[in-house]
């Protein structure tokens, strides 16, 4: 009898054949995609330089930009080229080669102009971070590249323009050419103040360089055109979504700036007992979205603007909010496409894509005067985008647009023009009061409600922190959610948890020292060794605004906080803050700093409360270490390097 049948045989075979050709052909259809995907990046053109060959332009302006300001003004300078006689492109970096610089000669005079924002302490914006590290790396030949460097900073940081001065000196270094001062913004003081002031002695400076007459075209030039569309599936229009059409219905990780998450609101709760201020404390739920985060890291929001003010913008100039419309970008070359997500309603654009409550920048105001019609109105607006001391007593201040248009009857301008120059609405950072140990799944953040009068008598309202406020857990049986992806910070807990801390934070500048007390607390639970852990708080007054009193006097009694140190700034005559603080437990701040390698952490207000406490630790280095003054500085500046004096401050 044979081992195998023929019926054995005839199935072997088959199973045989359908395991071959699952192998073979299978597999081979499976590169199609992967090949697509490669096709479809090599057709981006990464060469500005052919770019601007192709387009005639012999302006390049790139920007460094983490809050939109740099890639504005960058966008400014672009349009200004136009008005001397050259043609302008606004660039960022990180979409470009940027080692094609060196190439920039082969264009008749040519210029290169960069705005560069400075972001934490001294650090690059996100999207010029390689540019950076490549200009650190790299030793290319600049010889023969014009340029000239505009610098946005703020003067209470430490590292005050950091990043511009940097590109300024590497530049000339690399053999390029300067051809005008490096300009300084301050964001503490006017920051457009400072850009428009540098504008006007920075371009009659490249006219005589260039040799060239600015053309006398004060007119308005416009970028985009209006199209409006009467016939669009409504499944085509924009109606919030950040980046990718319809990413808040179909939500899919991972989630960016450009594709944010839809995070319910869990808890929402005031945090201050009395006074009049509203503090408060929210937990978004991130279950399932992938998310991950660390004490320290930021979250970042995207804001809703204030339906009424939308209504009665709508109202003042006389439209239907609810038109289709889009704006298109007249260069067809520009990576620009649109100002804001198009197509989308003019509702939607003013509630979700532009600012309408910060007071209008002074290039806003020169284009909208044209508008007015009575000619003293006209006149007003002039010199109040000039920066003519005249100009600076009639600035609007604190006015936000419609207050401007409520003020200025006659002005009435097309509302598509207004939303071409109005700045988009940024997204708001708010550092996490939470840790990722205790809780893996919702995020923390504790916030003041921003709400004050003007010297007009009106209310100024806090665009986010407002919107906040009314985002209850459930709204009419709906979960209220809110955009959010999280942006890394270098704001971290020491490596070795044997080391101890030392934390400064008045006011909300306690979030995310609640991250890291929690985290403290749950490696003491795993049975880790933890070092001491110190915390200074400051508030008005115990009875009032005393944050997290309740989790942190719990804290202190576990262990799990070394020492509560708080003062209560208006409990007693005279005013009480943390710096004072530090220097009453002046013995025990040095030993930990000196002996123990604690790691000092300082969160809050960058103006004072920063200054400060850094004055403080200069004086316990100086009596207590028997240093000079200058030796104090250098002792911190020294911890600063090694990662052991960090700052989380704002201004």
């Amino acid at each position: 009898m044979p081992f195998f049948s023929n019926l054995d045989i005839l199935l072997f075979s088959l199973i045989a054949g359908l395991l071959v050709y699952w192998l073979v052909f299978r597999k081979k259809v499976e590169p199609i995609p992967e090949f697509k995907k490669l096709d479809a990046q090599t057709t981006r053109e990464t060469s500005f330089i052919d770019k601007m060959k192709k387009t005639g332009k012999n302006i390049v302006v790139f920007y460094g930009s983490q809050t939109g300001t740099a890639e504005e003004f960058s966008n400014r300078l672009s349009k200004d080229a136009h008005r001397y006689g050259m043609k302008g492109m606004s660039a960022d970096p990180e979409e470009y080669d940027m080692s094609e610089l060196s190439r920039l000669p082969e264009i008749e005079n040519s210029l290169a102009i960069f705005c560069m924002a400075t972001y934490g302490e001294g650090d690059p914006t996100d999207n010029s971070q390689d540019f950076y590290d490549w200009l650190q790396e790299g030793d290319a030949d600049f010889t023969g590249v014009k340029y000239t460097v505009f610098s946005l900073g703020n003067k209470t940081y430490e590292h005050y323009n950091a990043m511009g001065k940097y590109v300024d000196k590497r530049l000339a270094e690399l053999g390029a050419q300067r051809i005008f001062d490096l300009g300084m913004g301050d964001d503490d003081g006017n920051l457009e103040e400072d850009f428009v002031s540098w504008r006007e002695q920075f371009w009659p400076a490249v006219c005589e360089h260039f040799g060239v007459e600015a053309t006398g075209e004060e007119s308005s030039i416009r970028q985009y055109e209006l199209k409006v569309h009467s016939d669009l599936n409504m499944n085509k229009i924009y109606t919030g979504e950040v980046g990718r059409l319809k990413s808040f219905e179909n939500q899919k990780p991972p989630f960016d700036s450009k594709n944010p998450f839809l995070a319910p609101v869990s808890v929402n709760r005031k945090l201050n007992k009395a006074g009049d201020r509203h503090l408060m404390h929210l937990e978004l739920d991130i279950t399932g979205s992938k998310i991950r985060y660390e004490s320290g890291d930021h979250v970042a929001v995207y804001p809703i603007n204030d339906s009424v003010i939308v209504n009665r913008i709508g109202e003042v100039l006389g439209v239907d909010l609810d038109t289709v419309i889009s704006l298109n970008n007249l260069d067809e070359e520009s990576n620009k496409k649109h100002p804001f997500p198009c197509p989308s309603t003019y509702r939607t654009a003013l509630t979700h894509y532009l600012d309408i409550t910060n007071p209008p920048r002074t290039n806003v105001l020169y284009e909208l005067a044209q508008y007015a019609t009575e000619p003293k109105e006209q006149e007003n607006m002039r010199k109040m985008a000039s920066s003519s001391p005249e100009g600076k007593v009639r600035s609007p201040a604190l006015l936000n647009i419609l207050a401007i248009l409520e003020d200025l009857p006659s002005l009435r301008p097309p509302i598509d023009h207004l939303c071409e120059l109005l700045p988009r609405l940024q997204a708001r950072y708010y550092s996490i009061a939470s840790s990722s140990k205790v809780h893996p799944n919702s995020i923390h953040i504790c916030a003041v409600v921003v709400e004050y009068e003007t010297k007009t008598g009106r209310v100024n309202k806090g665009v986010t922190t407002n919107w906040l406020k009314s985002k209850m857990p459930t709204d009419n049986g709906h979960k209220a959610t809110v955009p959010m992806y999280i942006r890394k910070s270098q704001f971290r807990l020491p490596f070795k948890s044997t080391n101890p801390v030392i934390m400064v934070g008045p006011g909300t500048g306690i979030a995310p020292f609640m991250g890291f007390v929690q985290e403290r607390g749950w490696l003491k639970e795993q049975g880790k060794e933890v070092g001491e852990t110190v915390l200074y708080y400051g508030c008005r007054h115990k009875n009032e605004d005393f944050l997290y009193q309740e989790e942190l006097e719990e804290f202190e009694k576990t262990g799990v906080l070394t020492a509560l140190n708080v003062a209560f700034s208006r409990d007693q005559a005279e005013k009480v803050y943390v710096q004072h603080l530090l220097k009453k437990s002046k013995e025990a701040v040095w030993r930990l700093v000196h002996t123990d390698n604690a790691h000092i952490y300082i969160c809050g207000d960058a103006r004072n409360m920063a200054r400060d406490v850094q004055n403080a630790f200069y004086e316990i280095a100086e009596e207590l270490g028997g240093l000079s003054r200058a030796q104090a500085v250098d002792y911190i500046k020294k911890l600063m390097t090694k990662g052991r004096y960090s700052q989380d401050v704002w201004s």
